[in-house]
């Protein structure tokens, strides 16, 4: 047995219990979805007859379509807002010097400590006094409002580690600080923009306690209140349509870290080099 072929068998041994821990849950919820209802809460693991039209049959009895719908907005634009007003706040971290810069820094690491649960009761006052009570653009804003901070204090310090030689170059030939932000920074920063964007999906994608308190219509309701509403109040729960559903949510999440994953290993790697 050669070298290469023992380390990639140790290698496969090391990782074999995580890669079965990791994919538990996830064999659980397929297994369930495929039985029939009255297999769910049988003893044995396989179902006899597995049953593929489940996720057809539970797209039409959970009203998943609209909720995955709304949770795709209500991700996507929170992502975007949050991004959009992080960049241009982390970039005048890393670069502009200006009084208070260690104090600001330090309130947005605090602000991370804050949970939204305690500020709950606030913000819902504040959502109906603006009449946005059940509606995608409550919970886009407050969404992106509380991952601002986050995103601002992750790109900064990425961004600290980009040359400033690159740009002074840029403005030796003329550019504008605009235009060198925009043709010279931004493209050596995306693959810290890109982890941004991913960690603030999946925070928008699966947050719960807040979707709860300001959405109140099932037309407005995102993919965890939705799931959650299978199991709340029911005296009977069909456990096959809640892990189908559970497991399907699922996908949108897996096709952004599969489409963003090398991005995502170049800027975690060079925050562990930094």
């Amino acid at each position: 047995m050669n070298t290469k072929l023992r380390r990639t068998l140790v290698a496969w041994a090391l990782m074999g219990p995580i890669t079965v821990v990791i994919l538990f849950p996830f064999a659980v919820m397929l297994v369930t979805a495929l039985k029939p209802a009255d297999e769910v809460l049988q003893p044995h693991w396989w179902p006899r007859s597995p049953q593929w039209s489940n996720f057809v049959a539970m797209w039409d009895a959970t009203n998943f379509g609209p909720a995955l719908f709304n949770s795709l907005v209500v991700s996507g634009f929170s992502t975007l807002i949050a991004v959009a007003v992080s960049i241009p706040a982390a970039y005048a971290l890393a670069r502009m010097p200006f009084r208070g810069k260690g104090a600001f820094r330090q309130f947005l690491l605090i602000s991370q400590m804050l949970s939204p649960i305690v500020l709950v009761l606030g913000l819902f006052q504040l959502v109906v006094s603006l009449g946005l009570l059940d509606t995608r653009l409550s919970i886009v804003l407050v969404y992106a409002a509380f991952a601002i901070a986050f995103a601002t204090w992750l790109l900064q310090s990425y961004f600290a580690t980009i040359p400033r030689d690159l740009e002074e170059a840029a403005w030796v030939e003329g550019a504008s600080r605009a235009k060198a932000v925009r043709t010279v920074f931004l493209p050596l920063a995306l693959p810290a923009v890109a982890v941004t964007c991913i960690f603030t999906f999946v925070q928008a994608w699966n947050e719960f306690v807040l979707a709860l308190t300001l959405l109140r219509s099932t037309e407005s309701y995102t993919l965890p209140i939705q799931i959650f509403s299978l199991v709340a109040g029911r005296y009977t729960i069909e456990w096959h349509y809640v892990m189908a559903a559970a497991l399907v949510a699922t996908i949108p999440v897996a096709i952004v870290f599969a489409a963003m994953q090398r991005h995502l290993v170049r800027g975690l790697a060079a925050g562990a080099v930094k």
